[in-house]
């Protein structure tokens, strides 16, 4: 395969990021100064905001690896390493970090149902359930790519051997 040929994917990759990256530096700071303001003042809504923020920072570490595993896989492709168990770690590590944001959230489901409640604002645990939902998406699709890149290396091993 030419080499570059995956350059759209990689820069979309990195285009992912970005927001969730400026999301992370700029907005939540902003929601956890308000909540701590609100603490101070005695309002224990303040608390469950916490544990939500928390929630998102802690979510980002395996999105930003599953986003790099991703730039991996797709070096691979470029490299013609797209049907190597270097592909198969990365799909497999893209899966346990996706299952792992989609636990994150289900955690943090409880806390975003009282906070709609408390606004009355269903919508919120709508957002929560997409997060989570969407998640479980990347998972199973990863696991399906993971399996048939395995069984497509395991016909190539195959073939080699007969020629």
């Amino acid at each position: 395969m030419k080499q570059g040929s995956t350059i759209f994917l990689k820069i979309a990759v990195f285009l992912i990021g970005i927001p969730f990256l400026a999301i992370c530096i700029f907005l939540l700071p902003q929601i956890a100064i308000e909540a701590f303001g609100e603490a101070k003042n005695g309002a224990e809504l303040a608390y469950v905001v916490f544990g939500i923020l928390i929630v998102m920072y802690v979510s980002m570490i395996p999105f930003c690896y599953a986003l790099y595993q991703s730039f991996k896989l797709l070096s691979y492709i470029d490299k013609n390493k797209a049907f190597s168990d270097l592909s198969v770690t990365a799909l497999k590590r893209i899966k346990i970090c996706a299952i792992t944001i989609s636990g994150l959230f289900v955690i943090a489901l409880p806390l975003i149902y009282i906070i709609a409640e408390w606004d009355d604002a269903p919508g919120l645990i709508l957002i929560g359930m997409v997060i989570i939902g969407a998640s479980l998406v990347i998972a199973v699709f990863a696991a399906v790519l993971q399996r048939l890149l395995r069984e497509a290396i395991h016909i190539k091993s195959e073939n080699d051997l007969t020629v």
